[in-house]
């Protein structure tokens, strides 16, 4: 499980900054935010704003305290955005900030609790941020026990576990965001209520409060690729969550999986109609998942002759780690796709799972017969197909 805000945040907003991050580091910009205060504890360290992209993280700003831990930084940005403000060289001690031009942001804190009581103000988003950063700080506290007794607890018990301790920090997101839709802030608070984990536990209602805030973020910054960004991410969620009804029991289609392969050309889970195919969700990190491709491989090789294949499906992000773990286990059948973007995948949320290895079986019309098939009960069903 996620244990920072930032690890929540959605890749496709992370990748959306206005402009090119290039451009901000080369070109003399007129400043047209600031960030400024005190963090006690913290005397003469550097501090950083930072914009955040798939890429890693770009230097707006910079420079340093005093000895008392006073600072005052300024930069430029090219609209509202996902940044962050970062003391010294650890890369966890960091608070979001969702900046939008003219900004000044105040901050009167202190270093061993920065994270958690930034005590942020003088912007429209300081408040909420302020509540859910403790909040979130509580959330995470309790998780890191529940984590600790995963070993006692199902998959399903450990869910329903995490779903309860993430209610009330969901709740928060959802009023927040139905109150004031168009808060910078959302851009945080909309990771609450996305269905990072599936949608076996999530709340629908939380759709209807995306898709407000989508529409005003259109509205209210228009010709903003966060706001692009944010309406294209609940179109995917509602379609995805279509998909997830229509294929929640047996006997549904399984959605079209439509992704690269090692090569990099594109196949489809829909080109393997008249075959039985296990839809096998992976890793090459997965230690459960490795332990079960002898298993994979060994069943393979004994129906592949009956119309049988395997489509593996990795929640890789490194593509040479993929590509190697393929290679290593002998997973010789040939469809092997990855978008490469690990749990940021749409891949659990379109086939509701948390947890991998996960498969799904599916008949010659591409109809889904079971799933969490592994071990002795997916050698049992294959015997029932086939007959032997």
């Amino acid at each position: 499980m996620k244990k920072l805000w930032l690890l929540l945040i959605l890749p496709v907003i992370l990748n959306s900054c206005g402009t090119d991050p290039n451009e901000i580091e080369n070109e003399e910009l007129e400043d047209n935010f600031k960030v400024s205060g005190l963090i006690e504890g913290a005397s003469n360290t550097t501090l950083y704003v930072e914009a955040l992209s798939q890429n890693g993280a770009i230097q707006v700003a910079t420079g340093k305290t005093d000895a008392k831990g006073n600072f005052e930084l300024k930069g430029n940005i090219p609209g509202m955005g996902l940044y962050q403000l970062r003391v010294g060289e650890a890369q966890d001690k960091a608070i979001p900030l969702t900046l939008v031009p003219k900004d000044h942001v105040k901050i009167n804190s202190a270093f061993n609790e920065f994270t958690v009581k930034p005590n942020v103000s003088n912007t429209s988003w300081s408040p909420v941020m302020n509540r859910y950063l403790e909040m979130f700080a509580t959330f995470t506290e309790a998780q890191q026990g529940l984590s600790a007794m995963q070993n006692q607890m199902s998959q399903d018990e450990m869910m329903e576990k995490y779903a309860e301790l993430r209610k009330p920090i969901d709740e928060f997101c959802a009023k927040e965001m139905s109150k004031d839709p168009g808060n910078p802030f959302n851009i945080v608070l909309s990771t609450s209520l996305s269905p990072t984990s599936g949608f076996k536990y999530w709340n629908p209602e939380y759709l209807d409060v995306l898709k407000v805030v989508a529409e005003e973020y259109l509205q209210k910054y228009e010709g903003n690729p966060v706001a692009a960004a944010m309406d294209n991410q609940v179109y995917q969620i509602e379609m995805a969550y279509q998909e997830y009804q229509n294929s929640a029991s047996g006997g549904k289609t399984a959605p079209e999986i439509s992704l690269k392969n090692p090569k990099g050309n594109t196949l489809k889970l829909s080109s393997l109609k008249g075959k039985y195919v296990l839809i096998d969700f992976w890793a090459s990190w997965c230690g459960p998942c490795r332990k079960e491709n002898p298993n994979v491989v060994r069943l393979y090789k004994k129906y592949k002759d009956n119309g049988f294949t395997i489509f593996s499906v990795s929640l890789d992000q490194d593509p040479q780690a993929w590509k190697a773990a393929i290679e290593a286990d002998g997973l010789e059948w040939p469809n092997h796709v990855s978008d490469l973007l690990g749990w940021n995948s749409s891949m659990p949320a379109l086939y509701g799972f948390n947890g991998i290895p996960h498969t799904v079986l599916i008949d010659k019309e591409g109809k889904i017969i079971e799933t969490g098939l592994r071990g002795p009960t997916l050698e049992q069903k294959l015997v029932e197909l086939f007959g032997k």
